[in-house]
């Protein structure tokens, strides 16, 4: 019975210096920060939810974290909807197109980002497209004109998506010195670039404030269909 115990003894030993290794190998979360910011609304003081994006982009000095492709992400077509809407990935992801609709879908990106067509593709079948650069992908449905989504491929990890409350928390984030970037939906790139400042992260929690939002009526962007040319619906089409 003794080299039993004993034996068990050892394991609880060596598992116990194993998982104080582990700890002392991770940052405490007392040494990193929790960065906190949130839009205002510029045009009304009744908060609305717009589609937001914040992220920090390491500047000299500070290292860069990995953000390296978990799998394949999906953007499934519904109801004549995109889902997500919005959707964050690494660069060098490949995102899924699902048709899950009865009927037809013509898939396209033509804006700044990853520029892509995927053509006619009935229900039932998908198609795949590889975010390969940084950057805002603006997806549209070439047959359905209410149909939109964005796909934000980046470099970084460091990234919060707004909540309904136009509010937004990046966690356990590295010390240091970045560029802080914001995208909205609808507005201008030129109005965005000018929200792009720096920040210098201490430990703790860096309340950065608020920022008004960039842009009265900002929201999903009116687009033309493929060709460059206005929507013509057809009553005859089965799409």
């Amino acid at each position: 019975m003794r080299p039993t115990k004993f034996g068990k003894w050892l394991f609880c030993l060596i598992a116990l210096g194993c998982w104080t290794m582990s700890a002392q190998n991770r940052a405490p979360e007392s040494e990193t920060s929790v960065v906190r910011l949130h839009i205002a609304s510029s045009t009304s003081s009744k908060t609305r939810a717009v589609p937001s994006v914040i992220w920090l982009e390491p500047a000299t000095g500070t290292p860069a974290l990995p953000f390296a492709p978990q799998g394949r992400y999906t953007l499934l077509q519904r109801n004549r909807t995109f889902v997500p809407h919005l959707q964050v990935i690494p660069v060098g992801a490949i995102v899924q197109f699902p048709n899950a609709d009865p009927f037809f879908h013509n898939v396209f990106s033509l804006f700044e980002g990853k520029r892509f067509d995927l053509g006619l593709y009935e229900a039932g079948s998908t198609k795949s497209v590889t975010f390969s650069r940084e950057g805002v992908s603006y997806i549209f449905c070439n047959i359905h004109p209410e149909m939109s989504a964005v796909v934000l491929s980046l470099s970084t990890p460091i990234y919060a998506i707004a909540d309904l409350s136009n509010s937004f928390t990046l966690r356990n984030v590295p010390p240091g010195d970045y560029r802080l970037h914001i995208w909205v939906e609808g507005v201008p790139q030129s109005n965005l670039e000018q929200q792009t400042r720096r920040v210098h992260l201490v430990p703790g929690t860096v309340d950065l404030g608020q920022i008004a939002e960039p842009l009265s009526g900002s929201g999903r962007m009116s687009h033309t269909n493929k060709f460059g040319k206005s929507y013509t619906p057809d009553p005859q089409s089965t799409y």
